[in-house]
């Protein structure tokens, strides 16, 4: 999301910014995660998109509470105190870590395809593939930004990085329509025993709440924050299913955990697609290691310290943090596993469960018998899902790795 200036973001605005946030690898995943859960899978996709909005509105009655909350971790922090802080930083941390490896493995699955059949002569790279190395310049390319001391001189990115998910968008639609390829594929009713991993990518496609309150306080009216999530959520949850059912119909059980993989490539608008896949991380990866680098670091450091020593350690711990990201993704390439591990693991608890435990805690007095009942319900069968889901894709991730 752009760098906006408190209170200034219209209603318009806010609802732009909210679905900007919102849509990102789930475009890649919910095609194949409809077409591995059957059709009427559809309908928890849904049920999660209005779940999270459900929750988003939880986070704005506890911003309302206490004008001083600055961010997730302060209404962990005001809800459990200490403890809820480190649980919920903890869980943010490890959200916005493996949403940039599972990026980062999407970057190198798309060049692999942009590059079939065609291989780098450079001698001392022999014991890497063209799409390896061709990962490793993307990410040395985005190094830089990691160093930055004011992201508001790279907000242009932002908006880069809404147009690549825009374009593949409409590269799909297209091929959908004019791509030669008849959508006409089958589509299982139901494959209940694929719901608990395919969840994790469904909850994954919906799961910003880390970046709301941040949304809330840079409103101009905040107190219509409920109707810019809703109205986002509506919109990205519809972009999401009409994505999925595109996706399932044009290419059926050949699908690929990436939508953009299966794209005819002689077609164009594929090339267009697959390069606005590849280009989309570089647009996210400053926005989400400096905050990180700074609560990790910078924060904790004495006010002694001068500025240009902060930067220096911020752009250090940052660059540390996107090495490693850049290992994980080259050495554990499981697109499919990474995502619905995350997702399952990490973004059904910030997503659902701490929402849901920070409101039922903060306004224990004054809530309705029905509204805790509604709360401990949806925790509860958030639990369930996410602890199916991590051990499906956790179990399926192993799998992986031992038959590598």
């Amino acid at each position: 999301m752009a760098n906006v200036k408190a209170g200034n973001s219209s209603f318009v605005g806010s609802v732009i910014n909210m679905s900007a946030i919102l849509i990102g690898l789930g475009q890649l995943s919910t095609p194949y995660a409809l077409q591995k859960g059957g059709w009427t899978s559809s309908f928890l996709l849904v049920g999660f998109g209005i779940l999270c909005a459900y929750t988003a509105h939880l986070l704005e009655k506890c911003l309302e509470r206490n004008k001083t909350l600055r961010n997730y971790s302060d209404i962990g922090n005001d809800a459990f105190g200490t403890i809820g802080k480190n649980i919920a930083s903890t869980f943010v941390y490890l959200e916005v870590f493996m949403a940039l490896v599972s990026f980062t493995i999407a970057v190198n699955d798309n060049l692999a395809t942009i590059f079939t059949g065609k291989h780098l002569s450079i001698s001392w790279i022999h014991q890497l593939s063209t799409s390896q190395f061709l990962t490793i310049v993307v990410v040395i390319i985005a190094l830089p930004t990691v160093w930055l001391k004011d992201l508001s001189k790279i907000s242009f990115l932002s908006i880069v990085g809404i147009l690549c998910s825009f374009l593949i968008y409409i590269s799909v639609v297209y091929i959908t329509i004019f791509g030669g390829i008849k959508a006409n594929k089958s589509i299982p009713v139901l494959q209940i025993q694929n719901i608990p991993a395919i969840s994790g990518l469904y909850i994954f496609s919906f799961s910003t709440h880390v970046v709301f309150p941040d949304i809330y306080k840079s409103m101009k009216d905040p107190s219509k924050f409920t109707k810019v999530s809703v109205v986002s959520f509506t919109i990205v949850t519809f972009f999401y299913t009409t994505m999925a059912f595109m996706g399932a119909k044009l290419f059926g059980s050949e699908l690929n955990s990436q939508v953009t993989l299966n794209m005819p490539r002689h077609i164009f608008v594929t090339k267009i697609a697959l390069w606005a896949t590849v280009i989309a991380p570089i647009t996210k990866y400053a926005f989400a290691l400096v905050p990180l680098a700074s609560q990790l670091y910078d924060q904790r450091l004495p006010s002694s310290v001068s500025a240009n020593k902060r930067l220096f350690i911020r752009g250090f711990v940052g660059s540390l943090l996107l090495i490693i990201v850049l290992i994980l993704a080259l050495t554990v390439p499981y697109f499919e596993q990474v995502l619905g591990l995350t997702g399952s693991l990490v973004s059904i608890g910030v997503s659902v469960i701490f929402p849901c435990g920070f409101y039922t805690k903060m306004f224990w007095s004054q809530i309705s018998r029905h509204r805790l009942l509604v709360n401990a319900s949806l925790m509860v069968l958030a639990l369930v899902l996410g602890v199916l889901g991590t051990i499906s894709s956790s179990k399926s991730l192993v799998d992986k790795i031992v038959e590598k």
